[in-house]
């Protein structure tokens, strides 16, 4: 069973027809032609597994029974075998490639079944059974987009069999479908394949700098780069950078252009590489009058957040004018007796966030 993300690049434009045009912005060279404005139920019907009771389930067993709560994830019950094969050879079930939908809870999320001993939660999980009328990994790419039939700005918590039916699809020939279904899978792989790097490097990265920091009560590391010897220097952090913060600045002064206003929340957004959810400004003329006041924040200073997720540096590696909320950020201000990239460095050591932490 392997869960769908919603992490491609915006596809839209290939699945997205003009109800003029009936065409999609952009394709693939050698296809032409209107693309088909259908409803999802004029290409099959909704299928679910049949219902499991309670007391028909176990801790463990020889079958995974997957219910609203699990799926996707790691199976809590389980069936018997003679069971599976029983309810599997009477009733329906899906076949290998099938998209299995969250009809309650987090509704919408798809899994591909992958053909595995499997077996799901009737109407909670339910499947669109469509014989072949649709390329399924065509649908995977629609189902990333979909807009299910009646629920948009509703509070209803459930996808009913009517709203997968009626939600409008524009669907190309065969040929075109596989051509898109395969290229998006590609792209799928391809960021599934960095995202592993990453994750490899990210280990590295805790690893060394376990390693390349001394231990407390140590004063040399347990690795270094070639040609360094000697004992570390301990010093106290106050002694080497000014802790301190800045004036106040006030919600009524932010702005939507102007000097960027960090708060606490843009930090830890910068530290795991995520885009905040908006940004804060304020005047030139405010961030001039405030800096003459408390000094300006410059290349090779460190912010770190004082709530919420404590600890987060961000370094300053260049001279843009930048101010931030008092009392939510903590600022060093590195007089230049010790490099910014080690300072940062130490302050994502394992035993310094341990201290920030208690």
């Amino acid at each position: 069973m392997r869960l769908i993300g919603r992490h491609w690049l915006n596809f839209n434009r290939f699945c997205r027809v003009s109800e003029v045009s009936k065409v999609p912005a952009i394709r693939f060279r050698g296809f032409s032609g209107e693309w088909a404005n259908k409803e999802l139920g004029e290409l099959g019907s909704v299928a679910m597994n049949k219902r499991i009771f309670k007391e028909q389930t176990s801790n463990e067993g020889d079958v995974p029974f997957f219910k609203i709560g699990t799926f996707g994830s790691e199976p809590d019950a389980f069936i018997s075998r003679k069971l599976f094969d029983e309810y599997k050879s009477k009733y329906p079930f899906p076949q290998k490639g099938d998209l299995l939908i969250s009809a309650s809870g987090s509704i919408g999320r798809i899994v591909e079944y992958s053909g595995d001993d499997e077996y799901f939660q009737d109407s909670n999980i339910v499947w669109l059974k469509h014989d072949d009328k649709l390329e399924n990994s065509f649908l995977k790419v629609f189902y990333s987009i979909v807009k299910w039939s009646g629920l948009e700005g509703s509070t209803i918590k459930r996808l009913y069999n009517k709203n997968i039916l009626e939600t409008p699809i524009s669907v190309p020939l065969p040929k075109e479908q596989t051509k898109i279904g395969n290229y998006f899978q590609q792209l799928d792989t391809l960021i599934s394949q960095h995202q592993q790097k990453h994750d490899k490097l990210l280990n590295l990265k805790k690893a060394l700098l376990e390693k390349m920091f001394p231990k407390q009560g140590f004063d040399v590391p347990e690795i270094r780069f070639k040609g360094f010897s000697g004992e570390w220097e301990e010093r106290k952090l106050g002694g080497i950078v000014d802790v301190t913060s800045v004036k106040r600045i006030h919600q009524s002064d932010w702005t939507v252009s102007g000097i960027r206003f960090l708060r606490a929340r843009d930090i830890v957004s910068a530290f795991k590489n995520e885009k905040p959810s908006d940004y804060l400004y304020i005047t030139k003329e405010k961030y001039t009058e405030y800096s003459l006041i408390s000094g300006k924040v410059k290349e090779g200073d460190l912010l770190v957040t004082g709530v919420g997720t404590i600890g987060v540096p961000m370094l300053i590696t260049d001279d843009e004018p930048v101010y931030f909320k008092d009392g939510n950020i903590i600022w060093f201000k590195n007089e230049n007796l010790i490099d910014g990239n080690f300072l940062y460095s130490s302050f994502i050591n394992n035993e310094i966030q341990a201290l920030v932490s208690r």
